[in-house]
């Protein structure tokens, strides 16, 4: 399957997005896709199909299915990898266009390594907000979703990359305000610790999500 103009688009999007949430099941994927002649990959992501390159993302994504399910390690595992996922991301979409010139190379870098920092900033941020929680389902909850959003993502690029293109902008817009509320309560949570550590009345860290009731509690109509 030869890959036209709008599905390298999307794959690019769907490269740079998908490395900052699970680069080694991006890599493990695409490279699978290609080794297996569901798609012809364009020349620069050639190498992911290497089996030398299967087998090590393959390793990398049993160990990372683990630890990103366990409160507090997803976390470090998150802060390890921060330096690795948005160059990564960049990299991967430049991939796609890496024989059609240095122009769109260039473009679809810039593109990808965004779409990477974003999404890892979204994750990194909500997980750290989540894990404030005592019970570990929602931990899991969380990272399974992340797990099935990955090859979701990058199946509907290549089958309907319009569509793609639509729930990536809606994605991006949603990350951004998650990334705003789970930021301010990072934020309190941190002025928290050092209230403690100061020795000061610590009054309790506040949820990270809150639902207002659609009516208040002094009117006379409920």
């Amino acid at each position: 399957m030869n890959l036209d103009t709008a599905q390298l688009i999307a794959l690019a999007g769907a490269l740079g997005w998908a490395s900052g949430v699970r680069l080694y099941l991006v890599v493990l994927l695409t490279g699978l896709a290609g080794f297996m002649g569901w798609i012809t990959l364009p020349p620069g992501l050639q190498l992911l199909a290497n089996p030398v390159v299967l087998g090590a993302s393959g390793f990398m994504v049993f160990v990372e299915f683990f630890a990103d399910k366990i409160p507090g390690l997803d976390s470090l595992w998150d802060v390890v990898h921060s330096v690795i996922r948005i160059p990564a991301g960049a990299a991967l979409a430049a991939g796609v266009f890496g024989g059609d010139g240095h122009a769109m190379t260039l473009v679809a870098a810039l593109l990808g390594g965004t779409l990477a920092a974003t999404s890892f900033a979204t994750k990194a941020t909500t997980r750290a907000a989540i894990n404030t929680s005592p019970e570990p389902f929602s931990n899991v909850g969380a990272s399974l979703v992340e797990d099935s959003l990955v090859p979701a993502g990058l199946w509907l690029s290549i089958a309907h990359p319009i569509v793609f293109l639509v729930v990536l902008v809606v994605v991006l817009v949603l990350s951004v305000w998650l990334i705003r509320i789970c930021w301010r309560f990072l934020k309190l949570l941190l002025a928290r610790v050092a209230r403690i550590f100061s020795g000061k009345s610590d009054p309790g860290a506040p949820p990270a999500f809150t639902l207002k009731p659609p009516f208040p509690k002094n009117d006379t109509h409920v």
